[in-house]
C-alpha cells in the first residue's frame, strides 16, 4: 500500500476521531481506513492507537507519530504548492548557457527588460561557445545558434542571427579591401573555432571566444566574422568596416532549446515567449 496515503488516512482519523469520518473525507471505505492504519503500523512495528467501539485514542508512540507525521506531510504540501506555483507564476532562478557574445549591449537590454517584466525571477546566465550538457549543468534553458538543432533538445526557432566579415579601417588601409576570394589569401583571418570557415585566409589567430576575437579586430590584427549583436555600434561608430565581397553564407537560426515539454516552468516559457515576442515585434516594427 502507499505508506504517504496511510500517513494521510492516520491524520485524519486522529483529528476526525472517526474511521468512519476518515473514510467519508477520503472517499475510501471504512474498511479501507483500518487496512492503511494496520499497513502504518506493520511498517513502523508500533501500534498507533487504542481502540473501542466507543472511541479512540493514540498510544504513547502514536502521539510522537502523530505530530511527526503532521509536519511531514504539511512540509509536502507546502513544497507542492510552491513547485505548482513555479509552473503558474513565473519566479525562482532561471540557469541559462547562451554563446558567449551574447555578452553585448543587445542582449543586456533584453535581460533588463525580461526582468522589468519579471521581476520574481533571478536569472543565471553561462556564456560558452559550446554546446553546454543540459542535464549535466542543472540549465533550465540553452540558447543555440545553429542550422542543425540537437536532435534530442526541444527547440523553438526564435530570430536569424546575422554574421558579417569586418575589419577595422586602419587594417584595411594598410591591407587593402579583399574583392574577391582570391584576394583573401593576402589577408589574416581572426577566425572561430566554434565554426568551420573554408576560405583561404592566412590564420592570425583561431579562438573560441566571438569577445576575444571581437577584441582583435578592433586592435587591427585580421578580418573577423561577428554577429551583428556583437558589432553593431563598432559599424555605426566606424571603429569597423564590413566587407560584403567575402562569400556569404547562410545566418543561422537563434534556437531557445531544452531538454521536456512536459510540466515546463512558468519561468522558462515566459523567457521563451519573451524573445519571441521580441524579436516578432523587431521584424514587423
Amino acid at each position: 500500500m502507499d505508506t504517504l496515503q496511510s500517513m494521510w488516512v492516520f491524520r485524519n482519523i486522529v483529528e476526525l476521531g472517526s474511521f468512519t469520518r476518515a473514510a467519508e473525507l477520503m472517499d475510501i471505505s471504512t474498511a479501507m481506513a483500518s487496512k492503511h492504519l494496520h499497513h502504518l503500523e506493520k511498517s513502523i512495528q508500533a501500534k498507533l492507537l487504542n481502540r473501542s467501539s466507543r472511541r479512540i485514542s493514540l498510544t504513547e508512540a502514536g502521539q510522537e507519530y502523530y505530530h511527526r507525521c503532521v509536519e511531514a506531510l504539511d512540509t509536502l504540501s507546502e513544497a507542492k504548492h510552491m513547485a505548482q506555483a513555479g509552473t503558474v507564476k513565473p519566479q525562482g532562478l532561471l540557469k541559462i548557457t547562451a554563446p558567449n557574445w551574447c555578452a553585448s549591449r543587445h542582449f543586456g537590454e533584453l535581460i533588463a527588460e525580461y526582468r522589468q517584466q519579471y521581476p520574481n525571477v533571478t536569472l543565471s546566465v553561462y556564456l560558452d561557445s559550446q554546446r553546454t550538457d543540459l542535464v549535466a549543468e542543472g540549465i533550465d534553458l540553452a540558447l543555440r545558434v545553429t542550422n542543425n538543432p540537437e536532435p534530442n533538445l526541444i527547440v523553438k526557432p526564435i530570430t536569424k542571427i546575422n554574421f558579417l566579415w569586418v575589419a577595422s579601417p586602419q587594417y584595411l588601409h594598410q591591407h587593402g579591401i579583399p574583392h574577391t576570394l582570391a584576394d583573401l589569401k593576402q589577408h589574416y583571418g581572426l577566425l572561430p573555432q566554434y565554426v568551420h570557415l573554408d576560405l583561404p585566409l592566412i590564420p592570425a589567430c583561431t579562438s573560441n571566444s566571438a569577445l576575444l576575437l571581437h577584441q582583435m579586430a578592433l586592435n587591427h590584427m585580421g578580418l573577423a566574422y561577428l554577429p551583428e549583436w556583437m558589432i553593431k555600434e563598432d559599424i555605426e561608430q566606424q571603429r569597423l568596416q564590413t566587407i560584403s565581397h567575402i562569400a556569404h553564407r547562410e545566418s543561422p537560426t537563434l534556437y531557445a532549446a531544452y531538454m521536456n515539454r512536459e510540466f515546463l516552468s512558468a519561468k522558462v516559457r515566459s523567457f521563451i515567449d519573451f524573445l519571441a515576442m521580441k524579436f516578432a515585434t523587431d521584424r514587423t516594427g
